[in-house]
């Protein structure tokens, strides 16, 4: 059976990444081998997994060569460095949105590259998965809403368990 992953701001190819978001790694080709090996070892070739944007920047080659080393059904939420007209058509992805609305368990969720301070159901305990901000509010959660960056979580997609045990231990939104 399987999984459900989720992941953003990969940045692959993007040298400066390392030193403005202060990652451990020498040169943009050992992050790149680092994370395509993380997102392999948790990933299965028939779990799905949302990329919720940059997959990279500046990099020398297309996204297409990095996504073709990943494991998993991959569906991308568009992310500022992202270009939609080179990504449609990409045969690595399986959808291509902007914002989107999915369920797991009966769990609403909602994907957007962008943090949001309100979403669709956040009275009512849907979450809200983001990235764009490389760990920035880690320490100032709102709600049940979570950065499922690359910067946040080990340089490796979370499966949605690892999620759901997150916010378990977070309020509602507004603390309701």
């Amino acid at each position: 059976m399987s999984k459900l992953f989720l992941t953003a701001d990969t940045h692959f190819g993007h040298e400066s990444i390392i030193r403005l978001c202060k990652r451990p790694f020498d040169s943009p080709q050992t992050m790149d081998e680092t994370l395509i090996a993380r997102w392999n070892s948790k990933v299965a070739p028939n779990d799905v997994i949302y990329h919720l944007g940059d997959i990279s920047f500046r990099a020398g080659k297309p996204p297409q060569a990095y996504l073709e080393r990943l494991h998993g059904q991959i569906h991308l939420i568009i992310g500022n460095h992202d270009n939609r007209e080179k990504l449609e058509g990409s045969p690595q992805l399986r959808s291509i949105s902007d914002i989107k609305e999915i369920s797991w368990k009966g769990q609403r969720i909602v994907l957007c590259h962008y943090p949001m301070r309100e979403w669709p159901g956040a009275w009512r305990g849907a979450w809200h998965l983001f990235g764009h901000v490389h760990g920035n509010l880690d320490d100032q959660p709102l709600g049940r809403s979570l950065d499922v960056g690359v910067d946040s979580h080990h340089y490796a997609p979370l499966a949605v368990e690892e999620i759901a045990a997150i916010m378990a231990t977070r309020n509602k939104h507004f603390g309701l």
